[in-house]
């Protein structure tokens, strides 16, 4: 593994990734799709080890959508035993080198099994230091802000918050993501041009990259190149440079 040549401060602290493509992978070697789910969870793995070696604290991986549910039950179902087992055989890298497991969607419509799996890593991690490896299961940027909208209707109706009280910090402390850090950086694999449903309160400010490759296909030298793109780029946050 290869150390990367950008200075750390010019590294993403935060990627996001929409994981596309590992269906269209598998059918192309005619192989079934979970294959290529299988394929997908390598790459996750792989992916995350290097990011985090180079000093990139912080990854958030699309693994499966509210919308998800409208495939074939057999390929859920298998998708959510290939989670239990990866998330399982994964757990000891995760506290051998201080990652925090963060899971984030709404876990309590998963098989119970999962759910159990889930909570049972998280709290294994929990004493990680300074990096987090965040999976979005059942997932879904506007569930996220209607959750959040909902549990502040409660505070505010139980006078616990006012209508004054109300701005952006504290509406993203009740999202999902209120402990991490907004992304800096969100990468699409497999050609599409779309967010997805992902994460879409906090991607306001985020750069994106987008990729034909499919997810399975990504590797090292293309998280290079996405991180390459993204020193070169100028962050305004709807401001103006210094010297315009």
């Amino acid at each position: 593994m290869e150390e990367i040549e950008i200075p750390k401060e010019k590294l993403p602290k935060h990627i996001a990734f929409i994981m596309d493509g590992n269906g269209r992978w598998a059918k192309e070697r005619n192989l079934p799709r979970l294959m290529g789910h299988r394929e997908g969870a390598l790459v996750v793995e792989k992916i995350s080890e290097i990011a985090f070696n180079w000093g990139i604290n912080y990854l958030t991986f699309f693994a499966f959508s509210t919308e998800n549910w409208k495939r074939p039950r057999e390929e859920v179902e298998g998708l959510m035993k290939l989670l239990d087992e990866r998330i399982d055989k994964f757990k000891d890298k995760l506290i051998e080198n201080k990652i925090k497991l963060k899971v984030i969607g709404n876990i309590e419509e998963l098989p119970n099994y999962l759910q159990r799996r889930i909570k049972y890593v998280i709290e294994e991690t929990k004493t990680g230091e300074d990096k987090v490896l965040t999976i979005a299961l059942n997932y879904g940027g506007r569930w996220d802000i209607l959750q959040a909208v909902k549990r502040i209707a409660l505070q505010v109706r139980d006078n616990k918050l006012q209508i004054e009280d109300i701005n952006e910090s504290l509406f993203s402390s009740f999202l999902s993501t209120f402990d991490l850090p907004e992304p800096d950086l969100l990468i699409r694999t497999s050609g599409e041009y779309r967010i997805s449903n992902f994460l879409l309160w906090q991607i306001a400010y985020t750069e994106l990259w987008f990729t034909p490759k499919y997810w399975p296909d990504f590797n090292e030298e293309d998280l290079k190149k996405a991180c390459l793109d993204f020193a070169q780029r100028k962050r305004r946050f709807g401001g103006l440079e210094n010297n315009a």
